[in-house]
């Protein structure tokens, strides 16, 4: 029996609520299939530890976590801890030491889910962002000149090399070839006239190898505008860590809103393992009292199942949370329901042995 050995960070705020709904529905699929199973160890690791340890995680908290084959993370982030800290000692520190330079986040608008935008058919809107998730805008480069003074200068750089612009961008150009569909590149190259007139002069490059795949490049500006009035324009989209970062809050926005964005951060190669999350972040402000939606983390562990080759329990994840938003009966505020996030969790399942017993 395939055995696959998951890190459970459940951070912060609601994470520990929604990581629980997570790992109960990830077992059941494993039970009902019964030819592989997880073995979920967890680490306390956040804003909690740090407070009383002066560090978000431990100190060989990379080399413990390079034993598994993914992460589970929750959230990350507390009032009390600076969100540069929280965010640099764990979240990125965990993408850039496992080179998950692969930000995999779906934009889909699914059955049941509400949007705000006005004459919008379901299938308009299925987006998949493909973000460069290792250096860009992210990449921690810059300096403080003359600190605590009144000629204070703060420099952030922006990193893109040759080696990261290419291998994110040939990534969506093989899942667009393989999926039949369109990519658009994003950048910013009338403005940020070195970074961003590199990544177009690579995505031209890269695309000469691909003549079968229907490109576009649009402005960042311009996309999101494309987003709310156009959104069927978009299938494949590939972008800069900065952008897919901004635009994918934008794409959950319009396609159910925060408790429904999952995303994955991948190592391809697989020398290292990937991390899969939902995007929603910590809320401390509903923390403790049961109403986080857990369908993002739901979502999160269908492409965790995706990765490990189990595409079937994937799509059935996928099914079901369409099922729930579209019966209306077990959903939690954010989607004008009245259901505890354990009663989320639990139709999940329900579902799940439901379908395995042929009763649905």
């Amino acid at each position: 029996m395939e055995k696959y050995k998951i890190a459970v960070i459940a951070g912060d705020g609601i994470g520990p609520e929604v990581i629980t709904e997570g790992v109960k529905v990830l077992s059941c699929v494993a039970k009902l299939d019964g030819g592989f199973d997880f073995e979920f160890t967890y680490f306390p690791w956040g804003c909690e530890y740090y407070l009383q340890h002066g560090r978000m995680m431990a100190e060989d908290g990379i080399e413990t976590l390079s034993g598994f084959d993914a992460i589970f993370l929750g959230a990350v982030g507390a009032p009390g801890v600076p969100d540069h800290i929280s965010l640099w000692d764990l979240l990125l520190i965990i993408r850039k030491k496992f080179d998950q330079y692969v930000n995999l986040r779906p934009v889909r608008l699914l059955e049941g889910a509400p949007t705000p935008l006005s004459g919008i058919r379901r299938e308009d809107i299925n987006m998949t962002f493909i973000r460069e998730n290792s250096e860009g805008e992210y990449a921690g480069s810059g300096a403080l000149l003359y600190p605590g003074t009144d000629r204070e200068v703060a420099i952030q750089n922006g990193v893109f090399s040759r080696h990261g612009c290419e291998r994110i961008i040939r990534y969506a150009f093989e899942l667009a070839r393989r999926e039949g569909k369109s990519l658009t590149s994003i950048s910013k190259g009338n403005a940020l006239n070195y970074s961003m007139v590199f990544w177009d002069k690579i995505f031209t490059e890269v695309g000469a190898e691909y003549p079968d795949v229907k490109t576009y490049s649009y402005l960042v500006d311009a996309a999101a505008m494309f987003m709310i009035k156009d959104p069927k324009r978009f299938e494949i989209v590939v972008t800069s860590n900065l952008f897919g970062d901004i635009l994918t809050d934008l794409g959950a926005a319009i396609s159910g809103g925060m408790g429904l964005a999952a995303g994955a951060n991948l190592n391809p190669e697989r020398k290292f393992p990937s991390m899969f999350e939902p995007i929603h972040g910590s809320a401390p402000d509903i923390a403790g009292r049961k109403v986080a939606n857990p369908l993002a983390t739901v979502w999160s562990a269908s492409q965790m199942l995706d990765f490990f080759g189990q595409e079937k329990w994937g799509a059935r994840l996928i099914e079901i949370i369409e099922e729930i938003l579209t019966e209306g009966k077990t959903l939690t505020p954010d989607l004008g329901g009245t259901a505890h996030t354990d009663e989320v969790g639990d139709e999940v399942v329900r579902r799940l042995v439901a379908r395995a017993e042929g009763k649905i």
